[in-house]
């Protein structure tokens, strides 16, 4: 590695590039904090960093860029494909100003069929891929999995309960009842008819739908000609179903599996749709926003967007041997040969399109507009709400950035506090907050309160995030007291505390405000009321969330496994004398000291556990 430093007036452009390498390698060009401003990937490094410094560059992008810089730092590489990985893998860690980042970076759903079983299950599944069977995807979004599987439920009455409740079955379930579900559970159907079924199933998965009908249809004729007319009519209409799912999802033209993708850009923004179509068929699409600098075309956002969408480890074995795309780029070839290394069989970037693909394309691209069209009006009525919010709380400039808390519990049980914000695009997910409440009296709103504004600005303080110009407590007066007390306490300038307390009725549009210790109400209809309201109902929707996680965390461990002296063997005589939880829970101390192994001591502790926890 080797590094430029900043001389005075500036970065030295032509005494770092005489000593720069020609070989392939990775750049990030540093402001003068040391942050990155850009990360790049080059053939020839010399080559490539010489460009930004050339006199009368056009592209303002590269003019803005170009005056921040202060250091750059390169890492050679063996080959140009080491250096795209080192890039996707630089850009997604530091995620730089002027690189187009991808921020959406989730695993996706899948249909899952489980092996080493005479009557195998379908269902959903997300993560990692560790268990035995088959794997089918991936899918736009849970939604799609979900509809695929009510679909196959129709056509194929494989069984989609868990393994827990299929084991445990005495009689058919309501699946069985409402003929979704054959009853493997208890012997109601042969393990060659289950078999057929799942065959078929896997069939219609992998996109082999007419020879699934094809099948089915010659079946029905012999049940027919052997005067099995109830089995030829229930033929009949697995078919009837089979077709019209095929008109709805059955792309024409062709199989096979392939992603269509597509950008728009405009007004600053940029959209990249994805369609996914696998076995021929079309599962559905997802909209992505990457963060893109100011003036980027499609076509780098496109080139940028690729390798940081399918050079992830999640991805990787979902990489389809088609991307069909609107235009090729300069990389295109580099890449396919990056991705086919990483997905384990060939990958084509293909752009010369005619016909159903390229109607596809189209369809991709249309529905990157709307998309776009959609995203760019959210953000002007977000932008028209915090406009109103400044007037409404009569502030000097426009606020950039709030933020809200809430505290959520249970008659005082897992008491947590969340931290959401909204900057001027929305909700910035990235900084949202939750913290665990301990050590205060359970209930104590007003402690719960101030521990959760202490921890978060007391690390705000220290550096490790943004001031808010605005800070929204979900609480009146009390909640608005203890708040000014932390900001106080520590110093905190510049942010405006904001209560909303919900109205005499707790009808939304009836919140109170208070500011400084004055209460007023703004019109149901104010715009900057309904800003504050959806920041007041995320803040509250995340403190939810939270709270429901710490509860059934603490709900799931018994108390037995709470008790000091009390291990796995001691665990089964306890339950194998009682019974069970609730019979060691009634008992009392002289009747939990009658168990082999356990001494009056630990009866007591034992004892007090569930009495605690009761």
């Amino acid at each position: 590695m080797s590094q430029a430093e900043k001389p005075k007036g500036g970065f030295d452009s032509a005494a770092f590039l005489r000593t720069l390498t020609s070989r392939p390698g990775v750049y990030r060009m540093l402001d003068e904090k040391g942050a990155i401003l850009y990360v790049g990937k080059a053939r020839n490094l010399k080559k490539r960093v010489s460009s930004y410094f050339r006199p009368g560059n056009p592209s303002p992008k590269v003019q803005a860029l170009v005056a921040q810089i202060r250091a750059i730092e390169v890492t050679v590489t063996h080959t140009e494909g080491e250096a795209l990985l080192l890039e996707n893998n630089l850009i997604k860690a530091h995620r730089p100003r002027y690189n187009v980042v991808l921020r959406d970076d989730k695993s996706y759903p899948y249909i899952f069929l489980s092996g080493e079983s005479d009557f195998p299950r379908l269902g959903f599944h997300r993560g990692p891929q560790r268990e035995q069977g088959r794997y089918f995807g991936p899918y736009p979004s849970a939604g799609a999995v979900r509809e695929t599987l009510q679909l196959l439920q129709k056509l194929f009455p494989v069984r989609q309960c868990e393994d827990s409740f299929y084991r445990n079955r005495s009689r058919p379930c309501l699946q069985y009842q409402i003929k979704r579900c054959t009853a493997p559970c208890v012997g109601l159907v042969t393990p060659a008819t289950y078999a057929e079924d799942v065959r078929h199933a896997v069939m219609f998965l992998e996109g082999r739908s007419n020879t699934v009908a094809e099948e089915l249809a010659e079946r029905m004729e012999t049940a027919a000609a052997a005067l099995e007319f109830e089995q030829a009519a229930r033929l009949r209409d697995q078919i009837t179903s089979l077709r019209r799912v095929q008109e709805r999802q059955y792309v024409s033209g062709g199989g096979g599996d392939a992603d269509i993708v597509a950008v728009a850009a405009r007004a600053g923004m940029a959209c990249v749709q994805v369609l996914f179509v696998r076995g021929g068929r079309l599962l559905g699409s997802k909209d992505f926003f990457p963060r893109a600098p100011e003036g980027i075309e499609a076509r780098e956002i496109l080139q940028a967007f690729l390798p940081q969408f399918y050079l992830n480890a999640r991805h990787a074995a979902d990489i389809p041997g088609e991307i069909l795309i609107e235009a090729g780029f300069d990389a295109s070839e580099l890449l396919e040969e990056v991705l086919g290394t990483e997905a384990g069989h060939r990958v084509r970037l293909l752009h010369r399109l005619r016909g159903e693909r390229a109607r596809w394309v189209v369809l991709a691209r249309t529905n990157a507009e709307q998309a776009l069209a959609s995203r760019l009006a959210s953000r002007q009525d977000v932008y028209r709400r915090f406009e109103a919010l400044q007037d409404a709380l009569d502030l000097d400039a426009l606020p950039q950035r709030l933020e809200c808390f809430d505290i959520s519990h249970t008659m005082g049980e897992a008491t947590v506090a969340s931290c959401v914000v909204f900057d001027r695009n929305g909700p910035l997910k990235s900084d949202y907050r939750r913290f665990n409440i301990s050590g205060i009296t359970p209930g104590d709103d007003y402690a719960a309160m101030q521990q959760a504004l202490s921890r978060r600005y007391t690390r705000l303080k220290s550096g490790e995030g943004k001031l808010p110009d605005v800070l929204f407590i979900d609480g009146g007066r009390g909640q608005v007291a203890e708040a000014l007390k932390v900001i106080e306490e520590l110093q905190v300038e510049g942010v405006i505390v904001v209560g909303v307390a919900k109205g005499p009725s707790r009808k939304a549009g009836l919140e109170r405000l208070v500011v400084g210790g004055i209460e007023f109400t703004l019109r149901a209809d104010s715009p900057a009321l309904h800003l504050i309201q959806q920041i007041r109902d995320e803040a509250h929707r995340f403190a939810i969330t939270g709270h429901r996680q710490q509860r059934a965390r603490k709900r799931s461990r018994s108390p037995l496994e709470t008790v000091e002296g009390v291990g796995p063997k001691r665990r089964r005589g306890l339950l194998r004398h009682f019974g069970g939880l609730q019979g060691i829970a009634r008992a009392g101390v002289e009747d939990l000291a009658r168990v082999p192994g356990i001494s009056r001591a630990l009866a007591q502790r034992l004892y007090d556990a569930f009495h605690n926890e009761s």
